[in-house]
Formats: structure tokens, C-alpha cells, sequence
């Protein structure tokens, strides 16, 4: 471990530099840092007067990120977290009016470049597509991937980030993709606080970039606590360059990490390590962990709490003394760079800069209000009536008007002037619909990216059969559409737990790695969060990752992966970034509580923003990797696992024919009743079906397909006004995703008026399955079940034909 604690000097390599030019750029740092500690004092105050909702700030780290900037070039990438704003004014990310137009959450792109007004501040992003969906040019730009409020959430992402530059640098079939490489140079920087090292996502990246070897280089911001605990409840050592030194790499060659210690006040001292660390990453793909210690935190957390209540007082005397800018600005004086007044001169320019730019940030910001202030006053001024009086006045009067308020009291008035026919009236209902267009726009739109290559636009291409079609396994059909896919895409590759040399637990890899290479297919370690990580950054690199989690009870390991950063990436960036990766695995029937689960409403709670699809059979799985694959939106496929060894034809355009996204398949026509369901249950519901024929009742089936989106075409809706009664089937625990199909085809698809009896539900107990067939019997819909639940919606609506089985 390379421990650097000297005390700072001016031991610069200036031979190629003069003097003057030397002492330009280190004046210009400390301008900057200058600049940023005001931006997080005046930011804080902000927040106490009201303007801005909640403030997080890097002060106390702005000499160590001078420094790391200096090594950060374009094609570089950032995953980092929310104290990095000196990092980022200085690479020219973003700049101090897009951090206050942040603060303020600016609904408008160009004033809050990184996300619209969507995150709160210091969430920093830079745009990768533009409107249209295509790439801009990563090496020519910094790139950071979109920040996130978990902390270490950042970690996994950087997994597939510093993974991209390996395989563009070892895979010559991709050279062509030059806009997102130049021959794998680029390294990614990771930032983290030292809390946030407790955390398993830390470990389980740390060791997994050490596996790899992967270009990364990890600052962890040492400033001794996690909000009121200190490392010596957080770290083992309470060091965590101590704690990890079983990773330190033992010679050239070998697998692990190369770590650094250096003081965050000591300018020179964190130029040099990071200038080797960048270079070991770079030119070796050696991953490397800079433990920055000895920061402070000058105003606390953030601006909902403050420090002295849980610092000593002789650890605030010493962060006072011990401030990187204290010292950077004792450094410049002792050494003779600057004297006393130059750096006065700088720090009121600083300062003056700083409040130029919040003033100007919040006059736009206002600006952006004011226009639909002014429209609203003018339109109630016009409404001669008593009932406009109130929201009126309240309108004119407002101090420090905000679009709530705005939009409050013309929503009040129009329901005040109901019964009311005015002059005046329908200008401001239509302007309200106007408006609502440009607010959903501000605060609602691109939960997906709905580029031209969204797979809900892509024209679909049926499947074929051969007269003399072969009829396979299920898991057959599959391996052979990877294998065409492969062929016809080289960005797309494959990876997860026995993915590799075995194709997967369940074959459909068999034979690829083989066939492509193990930079192409290849196996990872058991660390699910890691493996979405990796898929995320690849996918932000221009890469086509298939991220397998070997069964759907595993999912859950990686769910503040794909919740957080995934699911989420389209929207807190308003569309500026796009990360499509296919997320694969399987479930539904194995037996046991470890291995049968199906957490459905887990997913459709957490994962808005991702396609939840769930194929019946792996032929409509083939269609839908096929639809998936030709598109730019990120998707999780639940396999059946019990289909892999049932019996399918195999197309003749195996990799070319596609499953629409979205879209309900009608399997079994029928009169009396529509039973909707999906995945293994579907079959459950086939067999019931033949069941309930002997019993004079015929059932309509369709497979659901797809959770979300769920059947845009509305064929349930279609089916129940033939039916007139609707029972949702799955296997999810009570009040799951059948709760949420019901709200789907009854309200949004507005089935509950063509109801004749009492939707019903059939799913899993709550408990998790038993081991065994028996368990399974008793826990997850059976044929029984589903025949003997129709058969008493029958009865009810029709007690003389269908009497009762259980009086």
C-alpha cells in the first residue's frame, strides 16, 4: 500500500513548465475552491430562507477533487455521489448556475442539464443521446453516469463502466464502435464516503473490479463519520484502507487492487497519488482505491441537521484548523506562490462570481413561474364573478410564488365555478389543459426513453415454421435465437452465474462461449448486485448486455440496483441517458421456499421504467429477446422454469421473428367467463379448462404476456364485454400483481361496467411454498383450484344450473 502522508510541499515536476504558468494553475485551483465552499455556504442558506426544499454539499473536499480532476480526460467516466461538486466544476461537467438552477429544481433541460429539476442538488449527470435517441460521442466528452441518493448505490455501475474499456480494448470486433472508446484508454473514477464502505455493495464491487482487473480508480472521502457515527463503529480498524489490505495486489500480473492513503488537505501529495493511480489504471487496467482521510465536513450532513451535536469540541477545533482550503491557503502563503492580498482578491472575486450566479439561477427559475402566474391572474381577472375573488387575491399576492400554488388555486376556482356559466370560464379550463401537457412534460415525462427504437414502435415480424419443423425442447428454441443474435450484433454479450463454460443452469447459453469467446459469454462470481451493475455500465458504453440472475428469488439481492439506478435512469435524466439492458432469469413452480418464489408485486413496485415481461413458453421468450434486442429499453424476462424440457417447434427465423412488447394473446376463445393469467399459471389455467368443459362452462384465456406495460391493445376489456366476469390467476402472494391486473382491466381499461358478478382473484397463499409437490399443491393454484372457483362464479350467477359444490 502506498502511504503517502507527507507533509505538503511544492515538490512539482515544473521542468516543463515555467514558473509563471505553474503558479497560474495553482491559483486557479484554489479560485475554484474558493468558488465551490461559497456555493455550499450560500447554498445552505438558500435552504434555511425557503427558497430551496433540502441542500447536500461537498465542502471540506475540494482540494482532493481539484486534484482528481487533473487526471480526468475526455472519454473518462464519473460514478460518483453526492459530495462532488468541485470534481465536477473543475472537469466542466457543470457549472455553478446549473447547480443552483438545480437547487432550485428548475423543471427546465438547460438550466439543470443533469436532470430537468428532478433530483435534488449535487446529482450531477452528463447527456449521452440527444432527443432522437442516438449516441453523442463519449470520447469526446467527460462522462458521468446519474448520480443517486443511496450511498454506494454508485459502486455498481462502475463494474460495467471500467468492463467496457477492457473489452474494447481486447475485443477487435468492436473497434468500429470508436465513439464510445479509443482503444479501451479511459479509465472510470469512482467517488464514495468512507460510511458508505460498510456497505456489501462496496465489497462486492471491490472484489469483483479486483477479479477483472478493470480501469478504476476509487476515491474513498475519509472525514471520519456517516452523519453522527464514526468509523469506529463503521470500519473494521476504523481504517478502511486497513480493513482492505488482503486486496492490495501482491506483484504485476496478479489479481488485486493498488491502494493509496493521502491527506485531503495536502494539494501536492494528492496530485502525485493520483496522477499514479490514474496511470496504473489507464495503461495497466489495474484497479486502484485512494483512501483520502483527514477531511472535514464544515457545515454537517446536510441542511436538515448540524455536526455539533455529535462532534467534540476539540474535533471541531481541529476541522477548523485542518480545512483543506485553511491549508491549501497556508500552503500558497508559506511557499511563496501567492502573498496574503493576491489571495483576498481572489476570494472576494470568488464570492462575487458565486452570488452572480445563484441570483441568476433563481431570476430564471422565477421567470419560469412567473409566465404562469401572469397567464392565471390575467384569466381570473377576465371571470366577472364572485367565486375568482379568493384564488385571485391569493395569486396576486404572493411573495415567492411557486407552479403548486399557481396551479392550486386555478384548479380551486374552476371547481368553484362548476355550476357556474361565466364569461371567462372555458379560456381557463383550456388553458388549464395547455398547461397540463407542458407540467407533465416538466415533471412527468420519460419513465422510458421513447426513442424511435422503443420496442413499443418496432414493426414486428411474425414467426415462421418449416412444414417439416423440428420439434425441440423449449430450452432449444431459446439457445438457438442467442446464438442468431449473437451472429447478427457483435455489442451483444452474455454474462451471470454458470452462464459461462456450462451455458447456463439451464443450457440456453450451451455451446456460445465456446463459439464467441469468453469476452462475449463468461461467467461471474455469486453477486447479484454486481451483475446488474456490470450490465448498467456496459450498456451506458454502447454495449448490448444480457445480465442473468439465475432464478427470480435472486432478483431481490440486486432490487436496489435495478429500482434505484436502472429503473429510474430515463426518468431523473429526463431522457438524456439510456442504459437497455435485458435482465434474464427464471422462476415460478420449483419447489421450496428458497426457490419458488414469485415476487411479482416486489417488481411492479419497484422497477417502473423497466418492461416486466413473462413469456408462457420459450418460443414467445425467443420473441420477446429478439424484439428486446433490436431496441433501447431496459427489460426483465422471467423464463418459466418448468418449460425448459416441454416440447416446441422450431421456427425457421429462430432469431429474427418478435414478440410485441405489451400485447395479450388470446389462447382459448370461451363465453362464460374471462380468466386472465400468465407465465407458468397459464398452464394451469389450460388444464383447468378442459376440466370445466365436462362442467358445461367455457372460459376465455389470455395470456397476460407482459406485466408492464400491460396489454395496450386492451384485449381483456374486449373479452369481458363477451363475458361480463373476469378472475385474474397467478401464483404472487394475495393482493400482488392479480391486484394490480385488476386495477388495470377494470379502472384503466374501465371493464368494471361490463361486470355481471364479483371480479375474483386466485394466487399463492402469503406463506411461501412448502418443499415438496405436496406443498406446492396446497400453497399455489392448482387445476382445482382454478375449476372450482369458476365454477362458483358460475354459481353465483346462476345458483339452478351451477349449484353450489360446498353448501
Amino acid at each position: 500500500m502506498s502511504d503517502i502522508t507527507m507533509n505538503i510541499s511544492n515538490d512539482f515536476e515544473t521542468s516543463k513548465i515555467s514558473f509563471e504558468d505553474f503558479r497560474e494553475i495553482i491559483l486557479n485551483d484554489y479560485k475554484l475552491a474558493a468558488e465551490s465552499r461559497y456555493v455550499s455556504l450560500l447554498g445552505r442558506k438558500e435552504v434555511l430562507t425557503g427558497k430551496a426544499k433540502f441542500g447536500i454539499f461537498g465542502d471540506g473536499k475540494e482540494v482532493a477533487q481539484l486534484a482528481l480532476s487533473k487526471v480526468f480526460k475526455e472519454g473518462d467516466w464519473r460514478s460518483g455521489y453526492y459530495r462532488d461538486q468541485t470534481f465536477i466544476f473543475a472537469s466542466g461537467i457543470s457549472n455553478i448556475y446549473h447547480f443552483f438552477s438545480q437547487l432550485y429544481a428548475n423543471p427546465d433541460l438547460e438550466a439543470d442539464p443533469s436532470s430537468g429539476g428532478r433530483q435534488m442538488n449535487c446529482h450531477f449527470s452528463t447527456q449521452l443521446i440527444d432527443s432522437a435517441g442516438n449516441w453523442y460521442n463519449q470520447t469526446e466528452q467527460k462522462n458521468s453516469a446519474s448520480d443517486i441518493s443511496t450511498t454506494g448505490g454508485q459502486m455498481s455501475r462502475v463494474m460495467g463502466l471500467g468492463l467496457a474499456s477492457k473489452l474494447y480494448r481486447e475485443n477487435d470486433q468492436l473497434e468500429y464502435l470508436n465513439y464510445f472508446s479509443q482503444k479501451g484508454n479511459e479509465v472510470v473514477f469512482c467517488t464514495i464516503g468512507n460510511a458508505a464502505t460498510s456497505e456489501g455493495v462496496f465489497w462486492e464491487t471491490l472484489n469483483a473490479m479486483a477479479v477483472k482487473q478493470i480501469p478504476v480508480v476509487l476515491s474513498v472521502w475519509d472525514d471520519g463519520y456517516g452523519i453522527s457515527v464514526p468509523n469506529a463503529v463503521q470500519t473494521a480498524k476504523s481504517d478502511i484502507s486497513e480493513a482492505i489490505r488482503g486486496f492490495q495486489r501482491d506483484s504485476a500480473g496478479t489479481s488485486g487492487v493498488e491502494i493509496f492513503k493521502v491527506r485531503g488537505w495536502d494539494y501536492a501529495a494528492l496530485c502525485e497519488v493520483y496522477e499514479r493511480a490514474a496511470k496504473f489504471a489507464r495503461e495497466e487496467h489495474v484497479p486502484c482505491v485512494v483512501h483520502v482521510t483527514e477531511l472535514t465536513q464544515p457545515q454537517g450532513h446536510s441542511t436538515s441537521g448540524s455536526h455539533e451535536r455529535y462532534k467534540s469540541a476539540e474535533r471541531l477545533e481541529w476541522e477548523d484548523a485542518y480545512d483543506c482550503n485553511v491549508k491549501f491557503r497556508e500552503w500558497l502563503l508559506t511557499s511563496g506562490v501567492a502573498n496574503a492580498e493576491e489571495l483576498a482578491h481572489i476570494e472576494k472575486e470568488a464570492k462575487a462570481f458565486v452570488r452572480t450566479e445563484q441570483r441568476r439561477a433563481w431570476a430564471d427559475y422565477h421567470k419560469t413561474i412567473q409566465v404562469d402566474l401572469d397567464e392565471s391572474i390575467a384569466l381570473l381577472s377576465e371571470i366577472p364573478h364572485p367565486m375568482v375573488d379568493l384564488p385571485l387575491k391569493m395569486l396576486q399576492s404572493l411573495a415567492e410564488p411557486s407552479l403548486k400554488e399557481v396551479y392550486a388555486n386555478v384548479r380551486r376556482a374552476i371547481r368553484d365555478l362548476r355550476q357556474v356559466n361565466v364569461a371567462g370560464k372555458e379560456a381557463l379550463v383550456s388553458w388549464y389543459k395547455e398547461k397540463m401537457a407542458i407540467n407533465h412534460s416538466r415533471y412527468n415525462d420519460k419513465l422510458f426513453s421513447d426513442t424511435n427504437e422503443s420496442p413499443l414502435s418496432l414493426v414486428m415480424t411474425d414467426t415462421v415454421y418449416d412444414d417439416d419443423a423440428a420439434v425441440v425442447d423449449g430450452r432449444e428454441v431459446l439457445n438457438a435465437c442467442f446464438k442468431e443474435n449473437f451472429i447478427r450484433d457483435e455489442r451483444i454479450l452474455a454474462f451471470g452465474e454458470d452462464v459461462g463454460k456450462i451455458g447456463d443452469v439451464n443450457q440456453g447459453f450451451a455451446g456460445l462461449q465456446e463459439k464467441f469467446g469468453e469476452l462475449r459469454v463468461f461467467d461471474t462470481g455469486i453477486r447479484e448486485s454486481a451483475i446488474i451493475g456490470k450490465g448498467i455500465g456496459l450498456a451506458l458504453r454502447g454495449l448490448r448486455p444480457i445480465a442473468e440472475i439465475q432464478y427470480l428469488d435472486y432478483l431481490i439481492y440486486a432490487m436496489p440496483v435495478l429500482s434505484d439506478d436502472l429503473a429510474s435512469l430515463s426518468y431523473r435524466t429526463k431522457g438524456t441517458q439510456k442504459a437497455p439492458v435485458i435482465v434474464r432469469t427464471r422462476g415460478h413452480r420449483l419447489e421450496g421456499i428458497w426457490h419458488s418464489g414469485s415476487p411479482m408485486t416486489v417488481l411492479l413496485g419497484g422497477l417502473r421504467g423497466m418492461h416486466v415481461c413473462v413469456p408462457r413458453n420459450m418460443t414467445q421468450a425467443a420473441g420477446m429477446y429478439n424484439t428486446l434486442l433490436r431496441s433501447d429499453e431496459p427489460a426483465l424476462v422471467v423464463e418459466c422454469l418448468n418449460g425448459y424440457r416441454l416440447k416446441e417447434k422450431m421456427p425457421s427465423n429462430v432469431g429474427e421473428f418478435t414478440v410485441p412488447i405489451g400485447v395479450a394473446e388470446l389462447i382459448r376463445p370461451g363465453k362464460d367467463v374471462t380468466v386472465v393469467s400468465y407465465g407458468a399459471t397459464l398452464r394451469v389455467v389450460q388444464e383447468a379448462a378442459i376440466e370445466l368443459e365436462k362442467l358445461g362452462i367455457s372460459i376465455e384465456i389470455i395470456d397476460a404476456q407482459c406485466l408492464l406495460p400491460f396489454d395496450r391493445e386492451q384485449l381483456s376489456v374486449k373479452s369481458l364485454s363477451k363475458t361480463n366476469k373476469l378472475l385474474v390467476v397467478d401464483e404472487d402472494m394475495p393482493g400482488g400483481a392479480t391486484a394490480y391486473l385488476l386495477q388495470e382491466i377494470l379502472e384503466t381499461q374501465k371493464g368494471y361496467f361490463l361486470l355481471d358478478g364479483q371480479p375474483r382473484t386466485l394466487s399463492a397463499k402469503a406463506h411461501r411454498p412448502p418443499y415438496g409437490s405436496d406443498g406446492d399443491y396446497f400453497t399455489k393454484p392448482s387445476v382445482d383450484d382454478v375449476v372450482e372457483v369458476v365454477y362458483e362464479m358460475m354459481s353465483e350467477y346462476n345458483e339452478q344450473e351451477y349449484p353450489k359444490l360446498y353448501s
